[in-house]
């Protein structure tokens, strides 16, 4: 069923039109003629039809109401999923929290340095360009961040700090050397515990203490 413009003279009228199947072929019958367009546009009669009619249809009463210019934006959520477990099962964000405790930043931190380090992960770039890549992604307590407490965060990486005992000749010991240090004493068993060693004992022997224990199994030793 469909409306339909019939001319008949100088005048159009609008009429309600029906398709039916009748032996093998299509037939249009006219169900009713709904009056002449111009008049009925004049009067608003058409606007009434249709909106008199929509309350049958919910996508027509949608489009009549002007709730059908719906905008839609995806983001991505994975990448701060994953990465979010990783930062807290290694501590960095208690870490850099417990850092700036003393310190009155008006920001979080933590979450700027997370979103930058996010950002190095998947494209790198600069701090300008991580400002602009996170509007695709869903992160956590970043969204308030500004590009100018980013560049903040960064310089607090970059801070020296009073203990330069252990210096490089090339570099002070910075903000940075703390939360690696820190990392460290936080995931210790992980490098500090030995239970199995793999070896190619091709070309390998064992001179000293441990060819007795670690070097038993098959492996050819000499105790010196």
């Amino acid at each position: 069923m469909f409306a339909r413009i019939k001319k008949s003279g100088s005048y159009q009228y609008l009429q309600l039109v029906e398709n039916r199947w009748e032996k093998g072929k299509t037939l249009q019958r006219v169900i009713a003629t709904l009056g002449r367009l111009d008049k009925m546009t004049e009067k608003g009669e058409v606007e009434s039809l249709i909106r008199s009619l929509s309350r049958f249809s919910e996508k027509t009463l949608l489009i009549i109401s002007d709730r059908s210019n719906v905008s839609a934006s995806t983001k991505k959520i994975g990448p701060a999923l994953i990465f979010e477990r990783l930062w807290k099962e290694l501590g960095i964000g208690a870490i850099v929290t417990s850092l700036v405790s003393s310190r009155k930043f008006g920001f979080s931190v933590e979450r700027a340095l997370f979103l930058t380090v996010l950002h190095r992960l998947f494209v790198s770039g600069s701090d300008r360009s991580c400002d602009k890549w996170r509007g695709d992604y869903v992160i956590t307590g970043a969204e308030g961040i500004a590009l100018h407490q980013l560049y903040r965060a960064m310089a607090f990486l970059g801070e020296e700090i009073e203990d330069q005992k252990d210096r490089t000749p090339f570099a002070p010991r910075c903000t940075k050397d703390l939360i690696e240090e820190r990392m460290f004493d936080h995931r210790r068993n992980l490098f500090t515990e030995l239970d199995l060693v793999f070896l190619d004992t091709t070309s390998l022997y064992f001179e000293g203490q441990g060819g007795e224990t670690i070097g038993k199994l098959g492996v050819d030793f000499r105790i010196v």
